[in-house]
């Protein structure tokens, strides 16, 4: 984690543009534990994506620092198993999308989550998870009917 210890240039503290909109979509049907874990992962993918995204660092009167945050949010929001893969293939043409297959939860070694996602076609595939980054307007449109995951 990089941690600032001088307060950031001017430029630095400038928030993301609002134009974008940041939004993760988890199967409705996972307990919290798998729900929290489907979502950090495409989180993290997020923000390695989009580094863009994350806001200056957060400075306590004392100089500590924090690492930034993200200044435009990311609702955590709830789908069937059949709308996150109909929210996928709609968002690949017009955002980014990080999505997190079913056999992401299935073991804890990459190598096989590798050969286990390659033994599928892609409309075979279902998802846990689907993390979509675009513009403000067309990501609210696209997920407009889900609440939020609680």
């Amino acid at each position: 984690m990089l941690v600032h210890t001088e307060a950031p240039e001017a430029d630095a503290r400038k928030t993301p543009q609002k134009r974008e909109r940041c939004v993760i979509v988890v199967d409705e049907a996972l307990p919290p534990g798998k729900a929290s874990n489907a979502a950090a992962v495409v989180a993290f993918t997020l923000g390695q994506r989009h580094s863009h995204l994350v806001g200056a660092p957060l400075i306590e009167r004392d100089g500590t620092a924090h690492p930034g945050l993200i200044p435009i949010g990311i609702p955590v929001l709830k789908a069937s198993a059949l709308q996150l893969s109909e929210l996928r293939q709609k968002s690949l043409a017009h955002c980014d999308v990080v999505d997190f297959p079913v056999q992401g939860q299935a073991t804890t070694d990459y190598a096989m989550f590798l050969d286990a996602v390659q033994t599928h076609a892609g409309e075979s595939l279902q998802y846990l998870a689907v993390g979509v980054v675009g513009a403000r307007n067309r990501v609210s449109k696209l997920v407009g009917g889900f609440s939020l995951f609680a």
